[in-house]
């Protein structure tokens, strides 16, 4: 089997949380909270992206800026 990388693995972790309903969508700035849960699988896709890294990757592979 072929080993997952640390982009792959952050973004499992970020789709396991949304499956599980505790995947939230930032820190609320203006406490301690945390913010809204995430409720869409696409919102859920655009924070994994952004959080492992992979969305540059994608962006310059595809020759966006």
């Amino acid at each position: 089997m072929k080993k997952m990388s640390k982009g792959q693995k952050k973004m499992a972790k970020v789709m396991r949380e949304y499956k599980k309903g505790t995947l939230h969508s930032g820190v609320d700035p203006k406490g301690p909270k945390k913010a809204r849960k995430v409720t869409s699988r696409s919102q859920a896709v655009a924070i994994g992206l952004s959080v492992s890294g992979m969305g540059r990757k994608m962006m310059k592979k595809k020759g966006m800026k």
